[in-house]
C-alpha cells in the first residue's frame, strides 16, 4: 500500500513517527505552514520557519525514506496579529522554491475582516505564482466560515479545481462538493473526523476530488490516521483500486498541479531497516538525523 499524506506537520513529529509512517506505507507528505503553537512576535521567525520546511525537514524525512513538499503561507491563526502581518511580504520569495506545491493554509479561523483580507491576498499570490491552494475551514462556527471561504474562492478567479477546502466534516461537504473545489478531511483520534466517519461521506458523495490527511500536529493527533483510513475503507467494502485513488493518486492529482512534486524514491532506502534512517553519510548544514546509525 502506498500513501500519500497531503497535509501533516511535521515539525511536531519526532524521527520515531517518521520511521512509523514508513512503516506503514507513507511515502510521500505535504507539510503546510502553520503556527508554533504560542505567538511569534516578529516576522523574521517566519523566514527561518520556512527555510526549515524547505530545507531541514525535507531533508530528516528523505533520511527515514519519505518524499517531503511544502505549503508556504500566513496562517489564519495568525493573520489576525499585526506584529505577523509583514510575513505576507516573504512570501514571494518562497513561493518561487523547489519543493513548495501550494499556498497555504489560508483560509479562516475566527472569521475575522483581517482574516478576510489575509485570506484575498493569498488566493491572489496563488494566481501571481501558478500555485494551488490550501484553504483552512474555522474551528468555530466552521459551516458559516465554509460558506464564506467559497465565496472568496469564487471571487478571486482562482479555479475551484486548484482549491482544496480542508477539515471538512458532515455539515461543510456538500457545499464544497458542489463548488468544484476538492475536499479535505482530517482524521484525528478524537477530533473533527475520525475514518468511520470519513467512509460514510465516501459512500454517499464518492471518492472523486477527495483527500484525507492525519494532519498530525502539536496536540492529540496519530500520524498513522492515514493507514488506518485505508484499512476503514477496505473493511467497509471499498477496493484496492478506490483506496490507492483517495490515499496515493488524488493528493497526486492536486499538488501536482504544481508541477514540483518529487515522488521518485529514495535512493538506497529500501535496503534498511524502516526503523532506522537510511546510513547516506549525508548531512545537512553540519547536521545529521543517523546518531548511533552503523552501515
Amino acid at each position: 500500500m502506498r500513501i500519500f499524506d497531503p497535509h501533516i506537520h511535521m515539525t511536531s513529529r519526532t524521527t520515531d513517527d517518521y520511521a512509523a509512517m514508513y512503516r506503514a506505507g507513507v511515502r510521500a507528505i505535504v507539510e503546510p505552514s502553520f503556527w508554533l503553537g504560542q505567538p511569534r512576535t516578529n516576522p523574521g521567525s517566519f523566514a527561518d520557519y520556512f527555510d526549515a520546511l524547505i530545507g531541514w525537514e525535507r531533508f530528516r524525512a528523505a533520511q527515514y525514506g519519505i518524499r517531503h513538499h511544502a505549503t508556504i503561507g500566513l496562517n489564519p491563526k495568525e493573520a489576525n496579529d499585526p506584529r505577523c502581518r509583514e510575513a505576507l511580504q516573504l512570501l514571494p520569495r518562497y513561493l518561487s522554491k523547489d519543493g513548495v506545491v501550494a499556498v497555504g493554509e489560508t483560509g479562516y479561523d475566527s472569521n475575522t475582516p483581517a482574516e478576510d483580507e489575509v485570506f484575498a491576498a493569498q488566493l491572489e499570490l496563488a494566481l501571481l505564482h501558478d500555485l494551488p491552494a490550501l484553504v483552512h475551514t474555522p474551528h468555530r462556527d466552521k459551516a458559516a466560515g465554509t460558506l464564506r471561504t467559497l465565496d472568496v474562492v469564487r471571487e478571486s478567479g482562482l479555479p475551484p479545481e486548484r482549491v482544496v477546502v480542508d477539515h471538512l466534516n458532515e455539515m461543510t461537504v456538500a457545499a464544497v462538493a458542489e463548488s468544484g473545489c476538492w475536499m479535505g478531511f482530517s482524521i484525528y483520534p478524537d477530533t473533527k473526523m475520525d475514518e468511520q466517519r470519513f467512509v460514510a461521506i465516501l459512500r454517499q458523495y464518492g471518492t472523486e476530488r477527495m483527500l484525507v490527511n492525519s494532519a498530525a500536529d502539536w496536540g492529540h493527533s496519530d500520524p498513522l490516521k492515514t493507514r488506518a483510513t485505508a484499512e476503514a475503507m477496505l473493511d467497509a467494502g471499498f477496493s484496492a483500486h478506490d483506496v490507492d485513488l483517495v490515499l496515493w493518486q488524488n493528493p497526486v492529482s492536486f499538488y501536482g498541479q504544481s508541477g514540483r512534486l518529487n515522488l521518485t524514491p529514495v535512493a538506497g532506502f529500501a535496503a534498511h531497516d524502516a526503523d532506522a534512517p537510511a546510513a547516506s553519510g549525508a548531512n545537512f548544514e553540519g547536521n545529521s538525523v543517523l546518531r548511533g546509525v552503523r552501515a
